[in-house]
């Protein structure tokens, strides 16, 4: 059976969403300094990296992440690849793409895997992301996660409207996904994020 990750490594000088605190991550004991051990000091925010977004994130009264159904986070999983032309996916380009009515899990591979190709941490605003229409379009197919290779799922500045239609049908949102290896298709999908009280 072929495994792939499609997390991203957490290391000091990644890409974090403008205002966010970058990553700290060093060692305060080291055993080439006579230490018994390497003991490491770890800080980020938490929508670092590839993360999920708990109704919480933009719902005042809504579940948090550590209140989150497993069996949403595992299961089987549609990738599909939106074609490098596409800087927004709307509702016109959700109807185009080959989306199956099963499983209702569906990670969107766009241009923006190429941000990870890059040799530069910096934000990129110009960023692929999913707008209004798309979700109400996702949220009337039933669909119960879904996914982006991108640390937002929403377009840069409009984040709003997208995150409150998606959370507030209950659905879970995976960002920063690293799916430059994947291929469109269908998988099993192991989502288990960090169980952080509250957040």
């Amino acid at each position: 059976m072929k495994l792939f990750d499609v997390s991203l490594t957490i290391r000091e000088g990644m890409v974090v969403w403008p205002g966010e605190p970058a990553v700290i991550l060093n060692r305060r004991t080291k055993i080439e300094e006579g230490a018994h051990a390497n003991v490491s000091f770890l800080s980020f925010g938490a929508h670092t990296g590839t993360h999920v977004d708990a109704p919480f994130h933009f719902i005042a009264d809504g579940s948090k992440v550590d209140e989150m159904p497993l069996e949403a986070l595992v299961g089987p999983a549609q990738v599909v690849e939106v074609p490098d032309s596409v800087k927004v996916i709307t509702a016109e380009v959700i109807a185009g793409l080959k989306i199956s009515d099963e499983p209702k899990r569906l990670l969107f591979k766009t241009s923006n895997s190429h941000y990870w190709d890059l040799e530069t941490d910096e934000f990129q605003p110009g960023f692929v992301g999913i707008d209004l229409g798309a979700s109400e379009e996702l949220v009337k197919r039933g669909m119960i996660l879904v996914g982006i290779d991108y640390i937002s799922v929403s377009p840069y500045k409009i984040s709003k409207p997208t995150h409150d239609e998606l959370l507030g049908a209950h659905m879970i949102i995976i960002e920063g996904l690293d799916l430059r290896n994947v291929q469109a298709g269908f998988y099993t999908l192991y989502c288990l994020p960090l169980k952080l009280h509250g957040a």
